[in-house]
């Protein structure tokens, strides 16, 4: 008989996991609280690495879809001073595919595919170790029951209660998102600043990184040290508001570094939080976790990626059956805490380099992880 298997979220981790589950034709019933794929914006573009996120595609069968969509110019990246010295230019060779970028809503629409789920079906939570399984509850006020149930709900997981107490807490970081439409016809100046990929431009405390999309998008993010009530006297609803304190805060950077501020057409504040790193719990039979619900990390370019790998290796270990559906997704905990455990380290120590004291710290970063 097969297991009745439900993941929450439809996310890169939750839609891995059923794109690889579906590819061996093992059933599995996606939930996600959104009304609709395009409810709201998918977010930015992500990097997905040859031995992570790409190898996750491969297993889902999506590899060579990937490669025609993906944007291997998109690796490029230049580091700025804030007086708009250029310091560092890197560009990959035409034939590196190391870490090719692509569009979360690109990646999200070919890991859908022919999935069915269940939009609109909000979670409030999860009860194990009932007669019939897991029971889920929904915001509908509905029930379902399930052998095992894939929290993949990212930051604020409703499934994450069920197995640990702890939440997410406040690196000290906070990040503001803009961006710029039509980059290269409505500012060439600023789409020449970008290059193919993306800009960064260090200071102390604080950081404007530009990142290219696809279709002359840009994304703009702001990232400086404050307290989580930095803006108690500001109404981030105003745009011009939100404009002005943030051309304030980087007063004295390059005029056309600040243009990328100037241009942007809404603002979203976005505080960085972060799981324990070394989180991990005590196994509970029928539920787990993937990806941010699991060991959300800073954003520097391994949350994504080990989210997909995670998810497409737990489904290879449930699809090879036939046998003991708790041992394998026991196993699969211990394999992602290990793993998981050393990439938190990796990027909270990165944060603190990248927004810090000392800009030349980022600079050093830079050049230890980008290829000569």
């Amino acid at each position: 008989m097969r297991h009745r298997i439900a993941v929450v979220g439809s996310g890169p981790a939750g839609l891995t996991f059923a794109r690889v589950l579906h590819r061996h034709d093992h059933p599995v019933t996606v939930l996600e609280r959104d009304p609709a794929p395009d409810a709201r914006p998918p977010g930015g573009t992500l990097d997905l690495h040859e031995g992570m996120g790409q190898l996750a595609l491969d297993k889902a069968g999506l590899l060579a879809e990937f490669q025609a969509l993906s944007r291997p110019e998109g690796q490029a990246m230049r580091i700025l001073d804030a007086d708009g010295t250029v310091l560092r230019d890197w560009r990959p060779r035409p034939d590196d595919r190391a870490n090719p970028e692509i569009d979360r809503g690109q990646l999200r629409d070919l890991l859908l595919g022919p999935l069915d789920v269940q939009w609109g079906r909000g979670v409030t939570q999860v009860v194990p170790g009932t007669r019939d399984g897991v029971l889920v509850h929904f915001t509908d006020g509905r029930q379902e029951t399930f052998d095992l149930v894939v929290g993949a709900d990212g930051a604020w997981s409703r499934i994450r209660p069920a197995v640990s107490s702890v939440t997410p807490h406040y690196t000290g970081v906070t990040l503001i998102e803009t961006s710029l439409d039509d980059v290269d016809t409505r500012h060439p100046d600023l789409a020449r600043l970008i290059g193919e990929g993306s800009v960064a431009v260090y200071g102390v405390n604080r950081a404007l990184v530009a990142q290219r999309n696809s279709g002359g998008h840009v994304r703009v993010y702001a990232q400086f040290r404050a307290p989580l009530d930095w803006h108690t006297n500001l109404d981030l609803a105003d745009v011009e508001a939100v404009r002005s304190s943030l051309l304030a805060l980087f007063d004295g950077w390059a005029a056309p570094v600040l243009d990328l501020l100037r241009h942007g057409t809404a603002f979203v504040h976005r505080p960085l939080y972060v799981l324990p790193v070394s989180h991990t719990w005590t196994h509970v039979s029928g539920v787990t976790l993937l990806g941010d619900a699991a060991h959300l990390m800073p954003p520097l370019g391994a949350g994504a990626n080990l989210a997909m790998l995670e998810g497409a290796e737990l489904a290879e270990s449930i699809a090879a059956g036939p046998g003991d559906l708790d041992e394998a997704v026991r196993a699969f905990e211990e394999q992602m805490w290990a793993r998981a455990g050393r990439w938190a380290k990796i990027t909270t120590a990165g944060l603190e380099r990248l927004v810090s004291p000392d800009p030349a710290e980022a600079l050093a970063l830079f050049d230890q992880v980008q290829p000569s």
